[in-house]
């Protein structure tokens, strides 16, 4: 996801590692998730663990939620903003969320039990069978790993995208989000990418797998 400029609450570790160096102190968090106020698990050493960061925020205001149930994928999960917001949306979905940070797959777990979201599934991208494709892949991706590490993150991930499938990510403006869309655009056969919002410095794309001829 997303990293924005720390706040009082954000730790002083990378969250992108798989290990957190920071204590692993618990607390529950009130958010709204899928237009209802539900309590969650957070802790420091993930992304955003004091609130719904501004970037996903604009994702689940902007983007409607999935019309059927399906396999979805959140990458870059963090504690589950996203995963749970799909889960809530669709019960009967099948939602991978797939993340680096072992805390944070553990908070999205716990967050699952505690709301649940039975069909969710937290993971790292190698417990990911190689044969699953996805309706729709939501994402607020690391964009401060770098643009070598970004790229070949969407390389793997986006080309899973079932036929007829649809892609969302939100990316800042000033962090090069048109520029992402050129490149996916360009680099990544058989997918197009469009600019779907703009909301407070953020983009959201939208990446299309069109349906194959039968």
């Amino acid at each position: 996801m997303t990293p924005e400029r720390p706040g009082p609450d954000e730790p002083g570790d990378h969250y992108f590692t798989a290990e957190p160096a920071s204590a692993d102190e618990r607390r529950t968090l009130s958010v709204e998730l899928a237009g209802a106020p539900r309590e969650v698990e957070v802790a420091p050493g993930v992304f955003s663990p004091g609130r719904i960061d501004a970037g996903t925020s604009v994702l689940l205001r902007q983007v409607e939620p999935p019309e059927s149930a399906g396999t979805f994928l959140d990458l870059g999960c963090g504690w589950g903003p996203i995963s749970l917001s799909l889960a809530l949306a669709q019960p009967q979905a099948t939602v991978w969320g797939v993340d680096v940070n072992q805390r944070a797959l553990d908070l999205l777990r716990r967050n699952a039990v505690r709301l649940a979201c039975d069909g969710v599934r937290a993971v790292t991208a190698d417990e990911v069978p190689a044969d699953v494709v996805f309706d729709e892949i939501w994402s607020n991706p690391p964009i401060r790993v770098g643009k070598a590490v970004l790229h070949e993150l969407l390389r793997t991930w986006l080309p899973r995208l079932a036929p007829g499938g649809r892609a969302y990510l939100v990316v800042q403006k000033n962090l090069g989000a048109d520029s992402l869309q050129s490149w996916i655009g360009r680099e990544l056969p058989g997918l197009t990418a469009a600019r779907l919002a703009s909301s407070k410095g953020f983009r959201v794309l939208r990446v299309s797998r069109e349906e194959t001829g039968g």
